[in-house]
């Protein structure tokens, strides 16, 4: 059993790090903030994802007494409240892909200049969707603005019907644009009677991906048909002697950071029970074993240095090289990667944590930094809001009973979702 005293003091450091990136008066995190926790190095926008997050770390910081009932309340509403008045897709009521961070204006240019097409995707609105979820089931005084905003949130609007073949299963494309970004689209509408707009030309197929979690949301609203879960695709890797379903590049957050809201695991031992249990070890084994790293944990992340890339584990990815462990003669491994294999190998992950911190260095006011190479020592120097939410989200999890999934899943979410997630067969041998 791993050092709860430990876990508790990583979980206060880490709400920390989101006290930091908070705005005061929009109540809208920061998407990055530089270890020192220094506001000047906030970075000036943020997407439905990082709201999301922190709006089930603000749960979490409260059932793990980090913060009062009432202060969690008050910085729920402060949330809500921005989030009613910000931009959306008028006849879905999704959120675009990012916001200034301080107003919650909808961004046409990020603050170094770059321009932005407006974008909505399916996988950032479902991170802010479980967000809403948890956040409208813990706490009932700002449960009705929670839900004015989750009951405006179409996720048929991502549903291709007709892709993966026969049947009713679908599709969710990646995301679409309500104007012509200029590229190659499809344009159309999923449901009927609304207006078509510009879907992108990829959907997503694969079961083991960070897409489930909009699986999940829209199957619980009753907006997405229980079939597109099972008809999912789920091909096989075979890895150092055992079958695994790979997530696309091998990482760690596409297998696991949905998990932090359903009990996959309890609900399918089978299936699900075993390729998570299956896909920590295999990032273990592949790093201390075969590569001999001496730490393990990858995921995408913020690069050492500057920049941000994706890492993972390429001999348990669909993708025919995978994510890469290595990059520019650097291993770069994240600690949230292993903060998430804390709901499947405690002992295995507190240790591996417990060492990036005090022989790798990569540790602050805030907690954990984003990554760090295990070579050098070099780390990202900062927090990413999205990585912070995984922590958390998962430390939560294992000291407070898993508190963020008993919210999301409440019994009405339950009794829809458990009898979908446990008839999921997967070809593991």
């Amino acid at each position: 059993m791993p050092d709860l005293d430990l876990l508790r003091r990583w979980a206060a450091d880490t709400w920390h790090s989101f006290e930091a990136m908070t705005d005061p008066d929009s109540g809208l995190p920061t998407d990055s903030i530089a270890g020192s926790l220094d506001p000047g190095t906030r970075s000036g926008y943020t997407s439905p994802t990082n709201i999301g997050g922190l709006l089930w770390c603000t749960v979490a910081a409260r059932d793990l007494g980090l913060v009062a009932a009432d202060v969690c309340r008050e910085r729920l509403g402060r949330t809500f409240a921005t989030l009613a008045r910000m931009e959306v897709h008028d006849e879905s009521g999704m959120f675009y892909n990012w916001y200034d961070d301080r107003t919650g204006a909808l961004l046409h240019r990020m603050p170094d200049g770059g321009t932005i097409k407006p974008f909505l995707s399916s996988v950032d609105n479902g991170w802010l969707a479980a967000g809403l979820m948890v956040a409208a089931a813990a706490e009932p005084e700002v449960a009705a603005e929670a839900r004015a905003v989750l009951d405006r949130m179409e996720f048929a609007v991502f549903h291709d019907a007709a892709a993966g073949g026969e049947g009713p299963g679908g599709r969710l494309s990646g995301g679409f644009w309500d104007v012509d970004p200029g590229e190659q689209t499809r344009h159309a509408s999923f449901v009927e009677g609304r207006a078509p707009v510009f879907h992108t030309r990829h959907n997503y197929d694969l079961l083991d991906s960070e897409p489930r979690i909009a699986s999940y949301v829209g199957i619980a609203h009753g907006q997405l048909p229980p079939e597109h879960y099972a008809s999912l695709d789920t091909p096989v890797r075979h890895y150092r002697g055992r079958d695994v379903v790979p997530t696309f590049g091998g990482s760690m957050f596409e297998a696991l950071m949905p998990a932090i809201f359903v009990p996959e695991a309890m609900w399918a031992p089978d299936t699900w029970g075993v390729n998570e249990a299956r896909t920590v070890a295999l990032q273990r084994e592949y790093a201390m074993d075969e590569k001999g790293y001496g730490y393990w944990g990858f995921s995408p992340s913020a690069c050492p240095g500057e920049g941000y890339s994706v890492f993972g584990v390429p001999p348990i990815a669909w993708e025919a090289d995978g994510y890469p462990s290595e990059r520019d003669g650097e291993v770069v491994v994240t600690p949230h990667a292993s903060a998430m294999a804390l709901m499947v190998e405690p002992d295995a992950a507190a240790d591996n944590l417990a060492r990036i911190e005090d022989e790798l260095g990569a540790y602050g006011p805030g907690g954990f930094l984003d990554s760090v190479d295990t070579r050098t020592g070099r780390h990202a120097g900062r927090h990413l809001s999205l990585d912070q939410s995984m922590v958390l989200g998962a430390l939560a999890n294992v000291l407070a009973d898993d508190c963020v999934r008993r919210w999301f899943c409440t019994p009405e979410v339950e009794a829809v979702l458990r009898p979908v997630v446990a008839g999921r067969r997967m070809p593991l041998g």
